[in-house]
């Protein structure tokens, strides 16, 4: 049985932060929780995707959260294999269709030795390709055996045809891996859409597998795509990991090429938020010369929260869901107004995209709150508060993992 939402939700920021400073700063003496707490922290490091690498850090002394770990590492490192096959597929599928395809964010950072396989979780594979060979593209994934589940403004979501995802806490090395396919690079912020597609797409693509760019392409990607999340509270551990790891390699003469020569009202604004909170965690040094100037082009209200925000409060360990959430990213009042508007009165689009979530996330399958109507969580919202599907789900996972064996 979950304890009493109050007490999760202190648990969830205790362990949520204490994992964040050992993954950036290891320590090897064992935190002193209890029962709920250690399943807890299972839940967090499950959800944050960091399990593997905490695996690799100096061992803490509790023997079912070493198991765990040890567990996880094992599953993510049989399902990178499978990850890396299926990526050599496509690669020969698209040189043979004579189609450029780029494999993003985990599949990229895994090619310059960032990650070794095992390290990092990769929930689906991510393609980008040009408008003109989307169609192709898509005919490419079916013949090697999937199906478009859904598409939306972002992607198209591909599924194989068979398999299921097992309801398991964290990887497992039998969940189907599914492809998104993308002919941008964009996020809505929180209506605002930023697209970046010109810097993540080669100039000169090659039939195949393409890398991106530069290193600084692939930063700008992950910096973008961590500020969606941080506007959607969805942030997870992994990509802060993922920044810090990644800023150290980008070199002096790539950082005009990371931000770009833009107008005023184009400049990278929504990189600072995504920096500050990297820079809480993993330290400064690097990381102030990239943040330093967008200072001044990032909104006032948005610089100000960012330099308080904790990890907790911008991802899943926040246990609350906030009805406005990522309103202080709009940078005008007009804005600002059309996003409470939308979260009222949800276009068309953003109802499609609901029902899509619900019939295939695992975790809002038989949940009561995601058939109410919209008045009734609206007004369950402004009288006790909703907490959050994604969190009650692993922290029930963590609590019905199997007991340590002796």
């Amino acid at each position: 049985m979950l304890p009493p939402l109050r007490i999760l939700k202190t648990t969830l920021r205790r362990t949520t932060e204490m994992l964040a400073h050992q993954l950036a700063k290891p320590r090897e003496d064992t935190p002193d929780w209890n029962e709920l707490e250690w399943r807890t922290a299972m839940a967090v490091a499950a959800a944050h995707g960091i399990s593997p690498l905490l695996c690799t850090l100096p061992r803490w002394d509790d023997l079912a959260w070493s198991q765990f770990l040890v567990d996880q590492r094992a599953h993510v490192e049989h399902r990178c294999g499978r990850i890396f096959a299926l990526l050599e597929r496509i690669d020969a599928a698209a040189c043979a269709e004579g189609v450029a395809v780029v494999p993003l964010k985990g599949s990229a950072l895994h090619a310059p030795g960032l990650y070794l396989p095992g390290d990092r979780p990769m929930a689906d594979i991510d393609l980008l390709v040009h408008e003109r060979d989307a169609e192709k593209v898509g005919g490419l994934l079916q013949a090697l055996g999937y199906a478009e589940s859904f598409a939306q403004w972002k992607h198209r979501v591909f599924k194989p045809l068979e398999g299921s995802p097992p309801a398991v806490l964290g990887e497992h090395r039998d969940t189907p891996i599914n492809i998104e396919l993308h002919t941008h690079i964009q996020e809505r912020l929180p209506m605002h859409t930023v697209d970046i597609t010109d810097r993540i797409y080669p100039s000169e693509p090659q039939p195949g597998l393409n890398p991106y760019p530069s290193t600084a392409a692939l930063l700008s990607h992950l910096l973008l795509h961590a500020a969606g999340n941080i506007c959607n509270r969805t942030l997870r551990l992994i990509h802060l990991n993922d920044i810090a790891l990644l800023a150290m390699r980008v070199p002096p003469s790539e950082w005009e090429a990371l931000w770009g020569t833009h107008a005023s009202n184009d400049t990278p604004w929504w990189a600072l938020p995504p920096l500050t909170l990297t820079a809480r965690y993993y330290g400064d040094a690097v990381l102030a010369k990239l943040r330093d100037p967008l200072e001044t082009q990032c909104p006032a209200l948005l610089r100000t929260i960012s330099h308080h925000q904790t990890l907790t409060q911008v991802s899943c360990s926040e246990l609350w869901l906030h009805a406005f959430a990522g309103v202080e990213w709009s940078r005008s009042l007009g804005e600002a107004k059309s996003y409470v508007t939308n979260r009222v009165r949800p276009s068309k689009e953003t109802m499609q995209e609901r029902s899509d979530m619900v019939r295939t996330q695992l975790w809002l399958r038989d949940q009561p709150w995601v058939t109410q109507s919209r008045g009734r969580r609206m007004l369950r919202w402004l009288t006790s508060g909703a907490p959050r599907m994604d969190t009650l789900y692993v922290v029930r996972a963590a609590l019905a993992y199997p007991a340590a064996l002796e």
